[in-house]
């Protein structure tokens, strides 16, 4: 069977195709960082990566004309994924320098939004944001999302049923950070997928 003969690439995945596939979630340590010192170990571990998994989450909003910052920021590592807790809507420069830097890629999904939403905390100029469902689509794959993504690609299904939960609580609960690492971690597995495709090789994530 050659690679586009399957979901995915002749057609796209169906949710019941995805639904059959193992679940799977985020198999390396998570680190939850609240304190200023906390950020700057962080920072100074992952500034020496070249490609990051990206995500955010929000509050989600109920009423009509509501809407709420961002609560947490989800950067995952080669060997670990740093969950930001953003307290008092405060965005730290040195994560903002991470945000600007081009020779660290940061690797999400429709990530748009979460920067614009970041930069209303605090201005920075961005780059080194690669969108996945962008280049799944100059990779000719019929699945854009993160969970489309990972079946195809990865062969596993992602969990989405934390989604809307409370992410401005104080205390996050245990399935609320496993949910938000395994995205990261997702992210930046399929962004290595992405290039060894693009470089015509077959998924090595998979």
């Amino acid at each position: 069977m050659k690679m586009r003969d399957r979901a995915g690439f002749d057609w796209k995945m169906t949710p019941e195709e995805i639904n059959m596939l193992p679940i799977k979630k985020c198999e390396v340590p998570v680190r939850l960082i609240r304190t200023r010192e906390e950020v700057i170990s962080a920072v100074e571990v992952l500034s020496d990566e070249t490609v990051l998994g990206f995500d955010t989450e929000t509050k989600p909003a109920f009423k009509k004309g509501q809407a709420h910052p961002t609560a947490l920021i989800q950067l995952a590592g080669r060997e670990a994924v740093y969950l930001f807790q953003l307290r008092e809507s405060n965005l730290p420069k040195m994560l903002r320098d991470i945000f600007s830097n081009p020779g660290v890629i940061k690797a999400g999904v429709a990530l748009n939004d979460d920067v614009k939403k970041l930069q209303q905390l605090a201005f920075f100029k961005k780059s080194g944001f690669v969108d996945l469902g962008d280049a799944a689509r100059q990779a000719g794959i019929k699945n854009h999302g993160l969970r489309g993504l990972a079946a195809v690609l990865l062969g596993f299904r992602i969990t989405k049923k934390a989604r809307l939960s409370n992410w401005s609580r104080e205390t996050l609960s245990k399935a609320q950070v496993k949910y938000a690492a395994t995205d990261a971690w997702v992210s930046r597995k399929l962004y290595s997928c992405l290039e060894e495709m693009r470089m015509g090789n077959l998924c090595v994530s998979r």
